[in-house]
């Protein structure tokens, strides 16, 4: 007897932040439909690597500039409409918040701190990766900001 094997869809996102009097925030969008809190992540196109694809889902559909981490940060699966996703996420330290970008019209954004941002977002294995993003940076910061 055969099983079939659903295919996973790869993906890349960021977790753009920044640190605003002393505290770290979070940028956190809406999906298209505005009813939920994520962060930029799409499909990675071929030949493109999966920092330079994150890179360019902030852009579009949060209109942020950085430069991604290359080290990733964590995984997180979802599933969609059927379809089976895993998600590689990279830091992404803004440089640059634009007005005006692909996706301005289609989303809402907002700055939040990390545990607002922990408690907003849907699935429960990227609020983990939230979780450890925050006790990773608190420490740095404790230091250097």
């Amino acid at each position: 007897m055969s099983r079939k094997v659903s295919k996973v869809f790869k993906q890349s996102g960021v977790i753009p932040y920044r640190v605003n009097n002393g505290k770290i925030e979070i940028l956190l969008i809406t999906t298209r439909n505005f009813q939920h809190w994520v962060i930029p992540k799409g499909d990675i196109p071929n030949g493109m690597s999966s920092p330079d694809s994150a890179a360019k889902e902030a852009w579009e559909e949060a209109g942020v500039i950085g430069q991604v981490d290359a080290n990733a940060l964590g995984t997180y699966k979802y599933r969609k409409r059927g379809k089976s996703y895993c998600v590689k996420m990279y830091l992404l330290p803004v440089e640059m918040l634009s007005e005006d970008y692909p996706e301005a019209s289609k989303r809402k954004r907002q700055w939040v701190e990390v545990p607002k941002a922990i408690r907003r977002v849907k699935f429960n294995s990227l609020k983990r990766i939230l979780k450890g993003f925050f006790e990773v940076k608190s420490h740095f910061c404790a230091f250097r900001c």
